[in-house]
């Protein structure tokens, strides 16, 4: 009789939610997220408005997590910026690394040294391939973004735009696992220092000259990249793809060329403090959206 994963990691998704972590389906026996990538995206059903990244997608709804998982074996992925997590990921090394190249673990102990502070007791999850999660809880009303190999070789972090594996999910080499149930310590003082970036000065927008066909349309892609460039942190990437699909219907009607569209609320959005793929992917998918449904000019 073939045992069937589907309860235990019902369970798993359960049992991150009772934490308050919202949650989304992996793939089966895999880390990727399940459903459709955004460049396939069919702009209908949960997409409807636009394409849904998993963390837009995860939730704390038992209803629709029991009515998903009962369906498949979905692995458990982690939301953790919505979670108000920052997830320190120490890798494993591998076959390629250089000799003598040190793993996460050494990596986040010579960091902690460094900053004259023992390494941080709190929730730990060793992964499928032997590394470790430490999972802090984030500042309240502060934005930490993911982050690869920025503090040290071998040491990711996991904030707003990124997500992990939860305990209980299964990989062909091996379990997610808790080793540690601590209770979720808050992020060291230490450690927000180094992962929050210098603020850049507030240069201002230099938009490129509107070549549309119509006064009314440089106004509104005026006004909509001026909304974007003053957007605060927490509204920021949202009021980018509000304002982008505003403006997609003029793109649409050929009042606007495409590219110059792009290249304003790209220089507003990497002003306002996105990074500029984040910029890209937004506006991608918005002017996707808007110019796809807009409504012929009569009708509108």
């Amino acid at each position: 009789m073939t045992h069937d994963p589907r309860p235990a990691l019902l369970r798993a998704a359960l049992d991150a939610t009772e934490h308050g972590w919202p949650v989304f389906p992996l793939r089966p026996g895999d880390k990727r997220p399940a459903g459709h990538p955004e460049a396939s995206c069919p702009g209908t059903g949960r997409c409807a408005d636009g394409h849904l990244v998993p963390e837009q997608r995860a939730t704390l709804d038992p209803v629709r997590i029991r009515a998903a998982w009962s369906t498949r074996s979905y692995n458990v992925g982690i939301a953790t910026g919505p979670a108000g997590l920052l997830v320190v990921d120490l890798d494993t090394l591998k076959p390629t690394d250089e000799e003598g190249t040190p793993d996460g673990v050494t990596s986040f102990k010579a960091l902690c040294d460094r900053a004259g502070q023992p390494v941080p007791a709190t929730y730990r999850v060793r992964t499928a391939s032997g590394g470790e999660h430490l999972y802090f809880a984030a500042p309240a009303g502060v934005r930490l973004r993911s982050t690869a190999g920025t503090l040290a070789r071998k040491v990711d972090t996991r904030g707003w735009g990124g997500y992990v594996v939860a305990p209980g999910s299964i990989l062909p080499n091996g379990p997610y696992a808790v080793v540690d149930a601590l209770p979720v310590a808050a992020l060291p003082a230490w450690l927000l220092e180094a992962l929050t970036p210098p603020q850049k000065p507030a240069w201002p927008v230099v938009l490129p000259m509107p070549s549309s066909k119509s006064r009314y349309a440089d106004v509104v892609l005026q006004r909509e990249t001026a909304a974007v460039a003053s957007a605060l942190e927490g509204a920021r990437e949202a009021e980018l793809f509000r304002a982008a699909r505003a403006v997609g219907r003029l793109v649409a009607w050929g009042d606007l060329d495409r590219r110059t569209v792009e290249a304003a609320f790209q220089a507003a959005g990497e002003s306002a403090g996105l990074r500029p793929a984040e910029c890209r992917s937004t506006l991608r998918s918005a002017l996707n959206w808007s110019i796809r449904n807009a409504r012929p000019r009569e009708t509108a």
